[in-house]
């Protein structure tokens, strides 16, 4: 899935070979348009809106990829919108309910395993932060070892390279993208690690007196450590040509080194329809709403 300015675009490969695409405008202005200005709180918003948009993509994905050719009903669904709203709150609901739980298990393993013979704040925020990146990573492992999981993030580093071929100005062609790094500064993975380390520095000026104080505390907080990463991460991408203080952006290209997996030539073919469509529609709809801007014009 690839998301400009205006449009999101993802593509899949079909059971016959052929590539279809979905498509989803974003509303102009949008009605998260004055909340993403605000600092801390855009982080939150941006979140939100991936986790819906991307369980929507996921969704098309699913459903056109176990449709046999030929078996397409004509038409759609009258209850095409409201499904896809319906997939989207189960995305979001899922995020929440996923944060919460890998917020509160680690506190409660923390408190519980070391809390009787560590007293010092931050070191027990360490030592707190050390056990989420363990489950994390944990996690991470144990998912990349199915196959399914394995093609997906295969997608995920198909994703990067076009990215990365992008923004390097070369051709995109199948054997440019293919000399590009799977690894990119603004992936969600960064955010996630990201979350683990403001996390340890956010909670370290909280006391707590007993597990329950913690874990509550610890969901509390669960806004500002979302916010205060998107600001960290937003950093981190400004600072990354910079020698010295692009190593701020490390600990998220190590974790994608999980997260990805080197793609083949057709799964890198399928990100390069995904990318172009979403090109070509940003183009067409500024085209529409502003005749005269420079993308507009561009060839």
């Amino acid at each position: 899935m690839f998301g400009g300015q205006r449009s999101q675009v993802t593509a899949i490969r079909r059971k016959n070979g052929e590539i279809e695409t979905f498509e989803v405008t974003k509303p102009v202005p949008s009605s998260w348009g004055g909340l993403k200005k605000i600092p801390l709180i855009r982080g939150i918003v941006v979140l939100v809106e991936a986790s819906a948009s991307g369980s929507r993509h996921l969704q098309f994905a699913t459903e056109r990829y176990e449709v046999e050719p030929g078996e397409e009903e004509a038409g759609t669904p009258p209850s095409r919108l409201q499904m896809m709203l319906g997939v989207a709150a189960v995305g979001v609901l899922s995020l929440i309910l996923g944060k919460a739980l890998f917020t509160a298990l680690p506190a409660f393993l923390a408190s519980m395993l070391f809390d009787g013979i560590v007293t010092n704040l931050i070191l027990q925020n360490l030592i707190e932060g050390g056990i989420k990146t363990l489950l994390l990573l944990g996690y991470l492992f144990a998912i990349s070892q199915t196959p399914m999981v394995k093609r997906l993030f295969q997608y995920h580093g198909a994703e990067h390279k076009v990215i990365n071929a992008y923004e390097s100005g070369v051709e995109l062609t199948i054997e440019n993208v293919q000399k590009q790094s799977t690894l990119h500064y603004r992936c969600g993975s960064s955010f996630i690690i990201l979350t683990i380390l403001v996390g340890v520095v956010v909670y370290s000026f909280f006391s707590y007196d007993n597990v329950w104080d913690r874990i509550l505390i610890r969901l509390a907080l669960i806004p500002v450590v979302v916010g205060l990463s998107y600001e960290v991460l937003r950093i981190t991408n400004a600072l990354r040509d910079i020698p010295l203080l692009n190593t701020l952006g490390y600990p998220g290209l190590w974790l994608q080194k999980l997260t990805t997996r080197e793609p083949d030539d057709h799964q890198v073919e399928v990100a390069l329809a995904a990318f172009h469509r979403m090109y070509e529609l940003d183009r067409e709809l500024t085209a529409k709403q502003h005749p005269s801007s420079d993308l507009a014009r561009s060839g």
